[in-house]
């Protein structure tokens, strides 16, 4: 029954380091149960910001739980911005329909706005619980399972002239952390990694790897100087016809077309493979205009980082914008009212404000649409097709639409 007692509201307050082995318990237990390997718990744990992570507690026991990591995301125009990572969000199943969740998202983004972060994102395990609470999806990523032996791969000018090694992973790590910084503020969505994030991309838990090898590096340079890095796995396979493994891919960042193609092409040639699978990867990535037929990569379209706009005004202030644009906003947010109502953005390439006023609306929305368009993703124009942007001055929705959008698609490198 809907009104059914089901005991009092669990009391919520800030993480203590001694309680995070309670904390994470419940998490993997809602995640469904299985055990992570220890190095992921020891590097999850020295990554807490324990001032910064919500438990609910039930007595002693943890029942819930809701963290926010600092980060610093780029959006369009390249600058930096302070954004809270949401993470670590669970509810232990004997707690559901107490309102935990509705009860954390609401300190949270209290916490967040009191912190002066103008932004909050995560990635969803369902997708259907945050848009309630102004969460909009804004980047896309793609998966590729490409068949090596029959999409051939074009490379540029210059490929030859890109020399690659082998390298241990943690040996070539801080040339390999310098290529990705330089690559951060050319691409909206992606974090810059603060100390501790690079071990990420070193995890190689046995318990996951699925029958692959351990986690292989591949370092591109140029004149002695690293230019780009590859890390995958190698996973063996022999059918009837032979040899039939598979390339798993972990990570690839080069610092231009050249080194990248040169990545690509080693990891189709490797040796007793058919097949490179790449998960997560951005959406107008090179490597899709080299190969010869697409159709045999098998590319699929995934959601990847929600953006919540913690404060309306100073978040679109913050990013610049393709084209001129002078609107006024009509923002619905009734889960952070102090959004709420008209706001005029003026911007163009150089900067922009975006500032309370009485003006009558151009467009209205809600918080969750203007999340979805912020990183230059989704446009506003596909939004109004779905309904969910209405127009009230006639042009605004394209003046705006083609303001808000980004000459690289915005990615999400690796999940938090």
């Amino acid at each position: 029954m809907a009104n059914e007692q089901r005991g009092p509201a669990p009391g919520l307050r800030a993480l203590k380091p001694d309680e995070w082995d309670k904390m994470y318990a419940n998490l993997i237990r809602a995640f469904g149960g299985p055990p992570e390997a220890e190095e992921e718990r020891e590097l999850w744990n020295s990554l807490t910001e324990f001032d910064r992570f919500l438990g609910a507690w039930d007595g002693d026991a943890c029942v819930g739980s809701a963290g926010a990591f600092s980060f610093r995301l780029t959006v369009p125009g390249g600058a930096s911005v302070p954004a809270a990572g949401v993470t670590m969000v669970g509810v232990a199943a004997t707690h559901r329909r107490r309102g935990v969740l509705t009860s954390m998202m609401r300190r949270q983004l209290d916490d967040v706005r009191s912190w002066g972060e103008p932004l909050a994102v995560l990635t969803a395990s369902e997708p259907a619980i945050y848009g309630r609470f102004g969460y909009g999806a804004a980047t896309f990523q793609t998966d590729a399972e490409i068949d090596t032996g029959r999409a051939a791969l074009s490379v540029p000018p210059g490929t030859d002239d890109v020399r690659l090694r082998y390298a241990a992973p943690a040996e070539v790590l801080d040339a390999c952390e310098a290529v990705y910084a330089r690559l951060v503020a050319l691409r909206p969505g992606m974090l810059a990694r603060g100390a501790g994030w690079e071990r990420l991309g070193l995890l190689d838990p046995e318990s996951e790897r699925g029958g692959a090898s351990p986690l292989q590096c591949v370092v591109a340079e140029r004149h002695g100087a690293t230019v780009g890095y590859a890390r995958f796995r190698v996973k063996p396979s022999w059918g009837p016809g032979g040899p039939d493994g598979e390339v798993l891919l972990s990570a690839l960042e080069a610092l231009d077309p050249a080194a990248d193609a040169a990545l690509w092409r080693f990891l189709f040639d490797i040796d007793l493979t058919s097949a490179v699978v790449a998960r997560g990867r951005p959406v107008d990535e090179g490597w899709q205009f080299l190969v010869s037929d697409i159709r045999r990569c098998r590319p699929r379209l995934r959601d990847a980082l929600y953006v919540r706009l913690v404060d309306v005004g100073a978040a679109l202030s913050q990013r610049t914008y393709q084209a001129p644009v002078d609107v006024v906003f009509e923002v619905e947010d009734a889960f952070c009212p102090w959004n709420a109502g008209r706001w005029r953005l003026t911007g163009d390439p150089k900067g922009a404000s975006c500032e309370r006023t009485e003006d009558t609306a151009d467009l209205a929305l809600s918080v969750r649409e203007l999340g979805a368009a912020y990183l230059g993703g989704v446009s506003l124009t596909a939004l109004a097709a779905a309904g969910r942007v209405r127009e009230v001055r006639r042009g605004a929705l394209a003046e705006a639409s083609l303001a808000f959008g980004s000459d690289r698609a915005p990615w999400l490198p690796h999940g938090f």
